[in-house]
């Protein structure tokens, strides 16, 4: 990936971390480790994934973990100015910790089901500044489930469809047209083909929409019908996967987008 060079004003500001509320994985998979200067050992941004209660097949939570999370994390701070955690962690919204965390990851939220704890843990997040990125969820039925829980937070919002002329898609890298991932199997079954989306035509146009605050500030984003995820965990499986999807569209789109929260 050609690598950027990137000015972020005030970071130290908008970025804290306490320490890493927990981990799972036990190897990096040859993703590098790095070391950041002493003096940013706390101000530093840290990939959170959040744990969240679901209805079906369990550990939806989990998908392209920790991969997903170890690459990304390695690129944003190859590609940008951002002092980045080698360590991503994982998060509950039950857990005071999480206001460590400006940015929070949640996959597959199709299958979301919050306890009411879980609802008022969210809630309390996003209230005080928090920032939650829905990613890798298809079609209708799971479009309608993230809403309806988010209904649960906040009754009287909507998510709003961002058009491309929006700053998140122009922040460091320029995309005249949004940006579609699907998983790699999807990807190199489809390629003749040309086709980049699951679930049919359900899945065939991709979304991002987000929601606001009462001030106008972007609090979530849902990444519809694409799949960032997967393009971040398998950049090392084909070649071709990487140049068409990772390189091109889901590194640089979550660079654009952890760059905008951090700086609006």
């Amino acid at each position: 990936m050609k690598k950027l060079t990137l000015a972020i004003f005030a970071i130290a500001t908008l970025i804290s971390i306490g320490f890493a509320v927990e981990t799972f994985y036990t190897s990096r998979n040859e993703v590098p480790e790095w070391q950041n200067p002493e003096e940013f050992e706390k101000d530093v941004f840290c990939f959170a994934r959040v744990r969240y209660s679901s209805w079906g097949r369990g550990n939806r939570w989990a998908t392209d973990y920790p991969d997903s999370d170890l690459n990304f994390s390695y690129r944003l701070q190859q590609m940008t100015t951002i002092k980045v955690d080698p360590n991503p962690v994982i998060v509950e919204f039950t857990e005071p910790e999480i206001a460590n965390y400006p940015f929070l990851y949640v996959v597959e939220p199709g299958r979301m089901d919050l306890t009411p704890e879980e609802i008022e843990g969210a809630k309390n997040y996003l209230d005080n500044g928090g920032f939650i990125l829905f990613d890798d969820f298809w079609g209708y039925e799971a479009w309608e489930n993230l809403k309806y829980n988010f209904k649960r937070i906040y009754p009287n919002r909507d998510f709003v469809e961002l058009d491309t002329k929006h700053p998140i898609f122009h922040m460091v890298y320029n995309f005249d047209k949004k940006p579609q991932v699907p998983a790699i199997n999807v990807a190199i079954n489809g390629r003749a083909e040309g086709i980049t989306w699951e679930m049919g035509e359900e899945g065939r146009h991709v979304h991002y929409q987000a929601l606001f605050d009462d001030n106008g500030k972007m609090i979530a984003l849902a990444c519809h019908n694409t799949d960032l995820g997967d393009g971040w965990e398998r950049e090392g499986e084909s070649a071709w996967y990487f140049k068409e999807f990772s390189e091109k569209k889901a590194f640089p789109m979550g660079v654009n987008i952890i760059t905008y929260i951090l700086t609006h």
